[in-house]
């Protein structure tokens, strides 16, 4: 089933390519059906590529999902035209009055500064308590994860040794939670952070459980109790070569970076990355639609009350 955009963005061509159902507004308009109404929160300075990444994974439904596109006010983009950010992105005064099936929050590049720091970490936090009201189930990503779970529960954030980076073997803790039905007990997941959330504050949470862990990697996967909000460390939506990029970037810039784990085959930047992490994240994000927003919101979203 199609994922509805706007005609006109640019991850349109790049879907199409890919034989992705991408439907236009004035075709969905024209159906008797009403749409999941998706929000995404992006906060990465990449706002073309993030788009295209999400958008791929939340196609891959018999769903149909209507997105729309939030910024922050109080932070400007410098990575992408101010064309592009006001043609195809909101700000939270324009969405504060309305309500959403699901909400998408990304990561940012900013992970070590205190929360507080981040000069839009005010409203951040009024866009998660919004959401705890207006939207029935929020899928939370990397910085984006940290910052919830600090701004919800008071989960501090640790820095690592040395940067998490390379694609690691996470283990499912719970293989009959729906999040993670039809996953294998093992599947792999690319990382890329300079700071964790740790196992053992987690476990003094009573509305905190740890769906899926790696020995390398650490925490990857949470979920609160009620099922309304759920938390990724890792970058299941990374492209074949994002990790590449990063890699490259920060040896042109003469920065001390290991060689991703687990990436390049031989470890040897020369060669093509093999993807293998694709699978199961076209699975997460389609249980994630199926299960906890699909499922669960009304099909008049003005009815939704969230306790």
């Amino acid at each position: 089933m199609p994922i509805k955009i706007d005609g006109n963005l640019p991850a349109r061509s790049s879907l199409e390519s890919e034989n992705i159902f991408v439907m236009t507004n004035e075709r969905a308009v024209s159906q008797d059906i009403r749409p999941l109404k998706i929000l995404i929160l992006n906060l990465m300075p990449t706002k073309i590529e993030t788009e295209t990444q999400l958008l791929r994974l939340l196609s891959n439904s018999p769903l149909q999902v209507e997105v729309e596109l939030l910024q922050t006010a109080t932070h400007q983009s410098t990575h992408v035209s101010s064309e592009h950010m006001l043609a195809f992105y909101k700000t939270f005064d324009d969405i504060k009055d309305h309500k959403y099936d699901g909400m998408v929050v990304t990561g940012a590049p900013v992970e070590k500064l205190e929360f507080e720091q981040v000069d839009y970490w005010p409203e951040l936090c009024k866009i998660f308590d919004w959401a705890d009201k207006n939207v029935y189930s929020s899928f939370h990503i990397c910085w984006g994860a940290q910052a919830g779970l600090y701004h919800r529960y008071g989960l501090k954030k640790h820095p690592l040794k040395k940067k998490m980076f390379g694609v690691f073997k996470q283990r499912v803790l719970d293989l009959y939670h729906p999040l993670l039905r039809g996953f294998d007990e093992e599947f792999y997941v690319p990382h890329s952070r300079h700071t964790e959330v740790r196992l053992d504050e987690i476990a003094l949470i009573k509305d905190l459980q740890v769906l899926a862990y790696s020995k390398e990697s650490g925490v990857h996967l949470l979920s609160d109790m009620s099922c309304r909000n759920f938390y990724a460390c890792g970058h299941a939506e990374y492209d074949r070569d994002t990790l590449a990029k990063e890699y490259f970037r920060d040896i042109n810039l003469g920065l001390d970076i290991e060689v991703p784990v687990n990436y390049f085959p031989n470890d040897d930047p020369n060669l093509l990355p093999v993807v293998t992490w694709r699978g199961g994240a076209s699975l997460l994000f389609s249980n994630w639609l199926n299960y906890f927003v699909y499922q669960q919101t009304p099909y008049d979203l003005s009815t939704l009350a969230v306790d």
